[in-house]
């Protein structure tokens, strides 16, 4: 189906700003067809004048529909539905006309001019499903009246309100929630019974009609400042455009005020209320939740530092150099894991951006570089990482690396060392990850690491699959194993060692 953007570009000349109007209606008016138990299409003449074409389409969560189809895209000729000519042609609200009949369904049609700034842009026509009309409650005779003040608003330019930071309709109270009709003075004329549970659930004892709602809710709200009393009973009494959450009792109640000026002048207002007190604890429990888990990874992070710390303090002890080294490699490798861990307690899920990780990495192991005899540098992305890849691979990395400072520059030796990081959707070096990765089918993107130097290069004979080395063995593992990819060790083509990882990213 092509979007209203599309369709206004191919079908018209409307102005950049003329379709924001209109993006914002659209975002609105689902208060309109709920209101109205009626169906919405937009209709926006064509630029020869000659046709009207349809760019969106509301159904009500009110009442039965009165499309069964899709009626987005479609176009129609000048003279066919006479009163969207007369609503474009004169600006104002028709309702003239016997119901038409569609699929033996009889629907009232109506038809609102939608201006701006003065201009009439286009033309909503609004269908109601007669089949099931009865004798109208209260409730319905209030949505009824409610909806022909925000058409005449509409026809005015006046709705949606310009200028006004538009409202999250996802978070925002729909009709059905809870609908709450005030007079001028910001006296409640009306309260549907979901209204008056959510108003029960702040606190409220007695009943809403009759009582000054922005009053009676300041008076639940616990005490606050000057201010924002103010602004709350502001907000309450339906004189702006505005939303807000009010909690009191252990209930939470999100608000929204929409004041009604159907001729210009303020006549009363509507206010939505919605009770979300269930959503709020939840939204609780989830942030005490991920507090927690940043906690442990804290946690964690600092007792790998104090390891770290003891097992530095006793390689200053050590009279073997080999016992000394060993400890030194144990420090790091806690230190690579610390590192993640570091990363996870600044964030609100379990995914870290790796490529913060290998820089850190790579300067914790060139610390073994002395007077910057080896030149180091990263190229690429590493992307984001799930924890469970970034832990596992940060030790591979710190191996390797410090493999190559050991093997490749030992001794006096001064050269080039390159980390590279690639992201795709199919295996680029042809390594044989397709056809050993342990994990069955292809995943959808692979991570291709390689660790490049120009130092003295692998002996004769040597077979990395096969090394007694425990960094290697460690790197092997983990590769293969845990992160289930390939790892593979060769000459590089201008000397030194090129390693190279493929690790499935899922």
């Amino acid at each position: 189906m092509p979007s209203l953007n599309e369709l206004v570009r191919r079908h018209t000349t409307l102005t950049g700003a003329d379709v924001e109007w209109l993006h914002m209606l659209v975002s609105e008016w689902q208060l309109l067809s709920d209101l109205s138990f009626a169906d919405l299409v937009l209709w926006i003449p064509t630029w020869d004048g000659i046709r009207y074409v349809s760019v969106a389409q509301m159904r009500p969560n009110t009442g039965p529909t009165s499309y069964q189809d899709d009626m987005v895209g479609h176009l129609v000729p000048r003279g066919r539905r006479p009163l969207l000519d007369a609503a474009f042609d004169e600006g104002r609200i028709v309702r003239e006309g016997d119901p038409e009949w569609r699929e033996e369904v009889p629907v009232r049609v109506e038809s609102i001019p939608v201006r701006r700034e003065g201009k009439v842009l286009g033309v909503i026509a609004r269908n109601t499903n007669l089949l099931t009309v009865r004798t109208p409650s209260r409730l319905e005779l209030t949505y009824l009246q409610s909806a022909s003040d925000l058409a005449q608003m509409i026809a005015a330019g006046s709705f949606p309100y310009p200028g006004v930071e538009q409202t999250d309709m996802d978070a925002a109270p729909r009709v059905g929630d809870g609908l709450i009709r005030l007079d001028a003075d910001g006296i409640v004329t009306y309260a549907s019974p979901n209204a008056l549970s959510a108003y029960h659930r702040l606190g409220l004892t007695t009943d809403l009609v009759g009582s000054h709602l922005g009053r009676s809710t300041a008076e639940l709200a616990p005490p606050s400042r000057g201010a924002v009393h103010e602004a709350l009973v502001k907000l309450a009494s339906g004189w702006a455009p505005r939303q807000t959450e009010v909690e009191a009792q252990g209930g939470v109640v999100t608000l929204r005020a929409i004041p009604l000026k159907p001729k210009g002048v303020l006549t009363g207002s509507l206010v939505l209320a919605r009770d979300v007190t269930e959503l709020r604890r939840r939204d609780r429990e989830l942030m005490t939740k991920d507090a927690t888990i940043r906690e442990i990874h804290h946690r964690v992070k600092n007792n790998l530092q104090t390891v770290a710390a003891l097992l530095r303090l006793q390689s200053r002890r050590m009279d073997s150099d080999a016992g000394r080294a060993a400890l030194d490699e144990a420090v790091r490798r806690v230190g690579s894991i610390a590192i993640v861990h570091e990363t996870l307690s600044q964030t609100l899920d379990e995914r870290v951006a790796f490529d913060e990780i290998a820089d850190r990495v790579l300067a914790m192991v060139m610390e073994l570089s002395q007077d910057g005899r080896v030149a180091t540098r990263r190229s690429g992305s590493f992307g984001i990482l799930a924890a469970e890849v970034a832990t596992p691979l940060a030790m591979v990395l710190t191996e390797l690396l410090q493999n190559a400072l050991e093997h490749a520059f030992g001794g006096k030796d001064a050269g080039n060392l390159e980390v590279s990081a690639l992201r795709g959707r199919a295996p680029a070096t042809g390594m044989g990850w397709s056809d050993s990765w342990n994990g069955g089918a292809k995943p959808e993107e692979y991570l291709l690491i390689t660790v490049q130097d120009d130092g003295r290069g692998m002996p004769e004979g040597f077979d990395p699959q096969q090394a007694g080395n425990l960094g290697l063995q460690i790197v092997r593992t983990l590769a293969t194993g845990e992160l289930g990819g390939t790892f593979d060790m060769v000459a590089a083509p201008e000397g030194g060692t090129k390693v190279v990882l493929e690790i499935p990213v899922r």
